[in-house]
């Protein structure tokens, strides 16, 4: 039912240019977009929220492109992965570790101290590791989905998900969370 409102109203957008319909895509979609960018941005919510816009507008300008071979929000994602692709080639440097805005974990709760701890343990990984770690344990995107919103092997996923994991638990452990050995 979810998927069938989704292109029902890209079909709006796509047809009648029915700026209403996809206000209702924006607002489905930008939490989980959003979410995104801030942990692959290591928590800079100015700069994820700028990443967010640009996927927005462009999955405006080019949403007659969707085919609907796979679900909206795999399209969306695929956007997103790309802006933050274009983004990362512009800087042509590497990222900064210290990013102080964490307001995405703080909204969930989480102390400052362990947010720091996350941003510092996700900046560790690999931008792929990163990106792979992201869609599949904030988003609850399926490996199947993971592979076709980053263009990588199902294999390749499954390799980037295991170091990254591995990479975050030890960093943890090592900084007193979890059981000590």
């Amino acid at each position: 039912m979810e998927k069938l409102s989704d292109i029902s109203l890209v079909a709006q957008v796509a047809v009648f240019h029915n700026k209403r319909a996809f206000d209702q895509l924006v607002k489905k979609y930008q939490s989980p977009v959003r979410r995104f960018f801030l942990s692959q941005t290591l928590g800079d919510s100015q700069l994820s929220d700028d990443l967010a816009q640009d996927t927005f507008v462009k999955a405006y300008m080019h949403i007659s492109s969707f085919k609907g071979l796979s679900g909206f929000s795999t399209w969306l994602f695929r956007i997103a992965y790309n802006v933050l692709y274009d983004y990362r080639r512009s800087q042509k440097q590497t990222e900064d570790i210290d990013h102080p805005a964490m307001a995405s974990l703080q909204s969930a709760g989480v102390s400052t101290s362990l947010r720091m701890d996350l941003y510092q343990a996700l900046a560790l990984l690999k931008a792929e590791e990163r990106a792979c770690i992201t869609l599949q344990m904030l988003e609850g995107q399926p490996i199947d989905k993971i592979a076709e919103i980053t263009g990588m092997p199902q294999g390749t996923v499954k390799s980037h998900l295991s170091r990254g994991k591995k990479n975050l638990a030890d960093y943890l452990k090592q900084n007193g969370y979890g059981k000590k050995s």
